[in-house]
């Protein structure tokens, strides 16, 4: 997995030295006045001012007038979505622009060979080449009007930008693909979009392509290879119907044949994301050019005063760009001339670019997050180390609920700058969404990595982002107020006891980013916007007094006990999860039953040091899985939390089953935004579920 590989490279704090220093002292010098005068001191003289929030962070969201329980940004004067920030930057084509403007044409894509520094290509030679492949685009029959759809199946790199940027040039569409959906659903996207070009990074991807079209009709013409195709290769596509062009000679036809833009208008279509989907088919969200800078636009606004991006800023690319979170990052990076550098695409060397691009900007998911979190107070293995790895961290909390954001205290030279300098030591920006994260995790790492830390909630419907983190309000446990490009609102949830009434509901969005609907599947489309233009998400929210948002549940994930009790197994999930023992948690229940199982991932970095901890005991990871007294105190453990979480007795499990192997992309159980896949898990542990219910004895 992305985290574990990552964590395995990153240089996480070692407290061995500053526990042995700690130790030399004597425990009178320790405590000594004098320490503690020169501290306080030291922290007075070096303490910054915090920083100054947009708004009342006691009133962060306010009421819709015409729109009943409808609310939107604090930051917004009137009643009116904010559709752009920029006058200049109204598509996505004019976004780029701008960026090039603002940059004096300043270093735009990066990319690196290994133990190389990283080598950059302009703005203007970005969208040299991207007019040129666009122009070779046209010349190939592609146009807005007659096949506009161009498939882009690649790893994250200056070329996957640069085609993305060539189909804005000329007001053609893109449709990414990725590898970890399966052949069934490529070749599905592929017959449902008609894509007759695609772009491809290798090699082997292009034999993928070949692999799922063969012996059957497809739409399919050309595959335009980043990479030269070897003779075989172009061979098989002949064979094939298919003509294998590299990119390089795809510019050249450009060169040779340019025509100049055909810039997009605001409602054009830009992208068509396909969503993974938990069950079924994928469905491709459909997003304009103001869908999508509506969104980035919003996201600008929030941060212009408190963390302004420039030319100066530093993103680093790594999440999968064929996902909204990573387009609207880059673009936000865009249009305010940011340089995007691009990891090489093998995550076992990610650590070793961040050190060498040291990146203002690092976007995050929480699974990450939460390993990175385990993996620090993992070290933190003796009494000594854990009383002062939490001692700097409630110094430096401290300071964050005034709003002080730093990372050159004493505690950061102490203690956290290690973990800083794993990210390259500059990171000043970070944003983490996708999933939920603890708030215990959320606030530790806003503490130790010392920078503006901001969470977002939102899904492809909306185009990425519907509500955001206020900057200021370093408070978890809540995913911010609207952004200013939509409003939010509750519905009823009758059968969950959810009431907009009481400030509970389904979370409905509504704005210039709410996209157009699903390609070619209007059924599916008038299930999720409704006759008044509200997306409903499936999520079910709660308005906190200070107006943020907090999702407390899942609509779609819910099911009925025999006795009539609803159930969202999520909810459960995220609670459990919070054990040391566990790395992953999957609750089941049905209404033929009268209480819930779990299927349980131990934690393999975790596990062996919990069950000495806990039971004494000394063994390998996979034999201490097979042993029920470990069983029965991972039980005890989950049932424990579940209490302090609020959970009713029938929303506790009664038996577990251990799984040794973590739910994955690769083998069929999380999609690739590493959502849990709940029918594929039912069907793969139907047998030990069956098990786990004829041994309760009810």
């Amino acid at each position: 997995m992305l985290s574990q590989e990552l964590l395995r490279r990153m240089r996480l704090p070692d407290l061995d030295d500053v526990s042995q220093y700690i130790r030399s002292l004597s425990t009178t010098t320790l405590v000594s006045m004098g320490a503690v005068a020169a501290m306080t001191t030291y922290y007075l003289a070096t303490r910054p001012k915090p920083l100054q929030p947009p708004c009342n962070l006691c009133m962060q969201s306010v009421e819709v007038q015409g729109e009943d329980f409808a609310r939107r940004s604090a930051l917004l004067n009137t009643d009116d979505h904010m559709t752009h920030f920029y006058d200049d930057a109204t598509t996505m084509y004019e976004s780029f622009l701008r960026g090039a403007r603002v940059s004096n044409n300043g270093p735009c894509l990066g990319s690196r060979k290994p133990k190389q520094p990283y080598e950059w290509m302009t703005y203007r030679q970005v969208l040299d080449r991207a007019e040129r492949l666009g122009s070779a685009f046209l010349h190939r029959g592609h146009s807005k009007n007659v096949d506009p759809h161009i498939g882009i199946f690649s790893q994250n790199r200056p070329e996957w930008t640069i085609s993305e940027l060539a189909c804005c040039c000329y007001s053609l569409v893109t449709v990414p693909l990725y590898d970890t959906l399966g052949t069934e659903a490529i070749c599905y996207i592929i017959d449902k979009a008609i894509i007759s070009t695609i772009v491809c990074d290798v090699a082997g991807k292009a034999d993928l392509l070949l692999d799922c079209l063969k012996g059957g009709d497809h739409s399919v013409r050309t595959i335009v290879l980043m990479e030269a195709p070897s003779t075989e290769l172009t061979s098989r596509g002949h064979q094939a119907g298919i003509q294998i062009i590299s990119l390089q000679e795809m510019e050249a036809i450009g060169k040779a044949n340019h025509r100049p833009p055909v810039p997009p208008r605001p409602e054009d279509m830009a992208v068509i994301c396909f969503t993974s989907g938990t069950t079924g088919n994928p469905k491709g969200a459909m997003l304009t050019h103001r869908n999508i800078v509506s969104n980035c636009s919003a996201i600008v606004c929030l941060t212009e005063n408190t963390c302004r991006l420039t030319p100066t800023d530093v993103h680093i690319s790594y999440l999968p760009l064929a996902h909204m979170f990573e387009q609207i990052a880059q673009w936000v990076m865009m249009v305010c001339g940011v340089r995007i550098g691009f990891s090489q695409g093998d995550i076992r060397l990610l650590m070793d670019d961040l050190t060498t691009l040291k990146p203002t900007v690092f976007p995050v998911v929480p699974r990450l997050l939460n390993r990175l979190f385990d993996k620090i107070f993992g070290q933190a293995n003796t009494s000594m180390k854990r009383w002062l790895l939490e001692f700097a961290f409630r110094r430096k909390e401290a300071e964050l609920k005034k709003g002080i954001i730093r990372r050159d205290s004493i505690w950061d030279r102490l203690i956290f700058r290690k973990v800083q300098a794993s990210l390259g030591g500059r990171v000043r920006l970070m944003i983490t969404g996708a999933a939920p994260i603890s708030p215990t995790v959320l606030t530790f790492l806003r503490v130790a990595l010392g920078c503006q830390f901001y969470e977002g909630y939102g899904q492809t419907e909306c185009t990425g982002g519907c509500t955001f983190t206020m900057p200021g309000d370093w408070n978890a446990g809540h995913v911010g107020a609207p952004l200013t490009c939509n409003f939010v609102k509750l519905v009823d949830v009758a059968e969950m006891n959810y009431l907009a009434t009481n400030g509970e509901g389904e979370v409905c969005v509504k704005g210039p980013n709410v996209f157009q609907g699903y390609l070619k599947d209007p059924e599916k489309t008038k299930e999720t916007i409704d006759a008044d233009g509200w997306v409903h998400t499936g999520d079910i929210g709660k308005w906190l007094p200070n107006g943020t948002l907090k999702i407390v549940d899942r609509k779609k994930h819910i099911f009925k006990l025999a006795q009539g009790e609803y159930v969202a197994p999520e909810k459960i999930e995220n609670i459990y999860v919070r054990s040391d023992a566990l790395a992953q948690v999957f609750v089941h229940g049905d209404s033929l039953q009268a209480c819930l199982v779990a299927v349980v991932v131990p934690d393999p970095d975790f596990l062996c040091g919990w069950v000495k901890k806990t039971l004494g005991m000394d063994s390998s990871y996979l034999e201490l899985c097979g042993r029920e007294e470990v069983k029965t105190a991972i039980l005890k453990d989950m049932v424990r939390l579940g209490k302090e979480g609020g959970l009713k007795s029938f929303e506790q499990v009664k038996a577990i089953y251990i799984h040794t192997e973590l739910f994955s992309v690769q083998n069929g159980l999380l999609t690739p935004t590493l959502k849990t896949k709940r029918a594929d898990l039912q069907r793969h542990f139907r047998p030990q579920i069956d098990e786990l219910y004829a041994g309760i004895k009810m």
